[in-house]
């Protein structure tokens, strides 16, 4: 099933983002906590892909076993970085394939160590290019990411508001947001995109909160903000775990309920692959 469908019928639309286990680490590792994520009935479950395609094959495979083997729908993230179109046709073959019919269709980062990467020398540049070539070879749903608060690469947001644009021009079915920790930036974002003309369904993308270092690396590279409270939050908990996952539950479960209170298309969890906190954060706003 095409997620765009999903957005016809249900508000708001739950879904999770997972992501395969390093290559040290035997996939059964996921496959033990795929039956909990799916007795969490989630409306569709993603697949990260990996810096530079590094993950490619277990996302295809990770993403064909929730589709086929435990009957919920799937989204495989395809980046771009470094890819040539045929390589891209193998992947979009291979997806077709295994019955995925849904993509979440980004530029992807650098490979690992190579930091002053060129993304010119690959044939495609930016995800808008990657979104047009599936488009003209294939009927998949395609999903965008959006930045609440501006892509890192991009000095102004009002350019990277033109950017998101151009990917929905080109074909986008619904966006994804990138984390943030501030719902008045989600809305105020909201403004901005509707100012634009874009139209399809935007679903938030939420990160809890279960280790400071952690939240604190990711926000540094995708450029989010940490509002004071959580900071306070972080420091309170940080020699203490268990309190921390608790207060970083109960502070993704208050944006949630605010968030469904407010309408929103859906809510995307980024699970860190953690069934039970995901559950928890569900039962706390009424969801399960």
């Amino acid at each position: 099933m095409k997620i765009k469908e999903l957005f016809k019928t249900k508000k708001p639309v739950i879904s999770f983002e997972i992501f395969p286990p390093k290559f040290d680490t035997p996939l059964e590792t996921i496959y033990d906590s795929l039956k909990q994520f799916k007795d969490l009935n989630p409306d569709f479950i993603s697949v990260t892909y990996g810096a530079g395609g590094s993950q490619k094959d277990r996302t295809i495979e990770i993403s064909s076993k929730i589709k086929n083997e435990y009957d919920v729908e799937s989204m495989a993230h395809l980046t771009c970085v470094g890819q040539s179109e045929e390589e891209i046709d193998l992947m979009l073959d291979s997806l077709q394939k295994n019955g995925i019919e849904n993509i979440l269709a980004l530029r992807g980062d650098p490979p690992i160590n190579q930091p002053d990467f060129d993304f010119s020398k690959g044939a495609f540049r930016y995800a808008s290019e990657l979104i047009r070539y599936i488009k003209s070879k294939s009927n998949f749903c395609i999903a965008a990411a959006a930045y609440v608060e501006g892509h890192v690469d991009c000095k102004r947001l009002k350019e990277d508001m033109a950017y998101l644009k151009k990917k929905v021009d080109e074909g986008v079915d619904f966006l994804i947001t990138q984390l943030f920790f501030d719902n008045r930036l989600f809305y105020d974002f909201l403004d901005k995109a509707a100012a634009l003309n874009i139209n399809c369904p935007v679903t938030p993308g939420i990160m809890p909160i279960f280790k400071a270092d952690q939240i604190k690396r990711i926000t540094y590279l995708c450029g989010a903000s940490i509002p004071a409270k959580l900071v306070i939050m972080m420091d309170k908990y940080e020699n203490s775990p268990e309190d921390l996952r608790k207060a970083g539950i109960e502070y993704a479960s208050t944006q949630i309920r605010d968030l469904i209170d407010n309408g929103v298309d859906g809510v995307h969890l980024l699970t860190m692959n953690r069934p039970k906190s995901s559950k928890e954060i569900l039962q706390n706003v009424g969801l399960i």
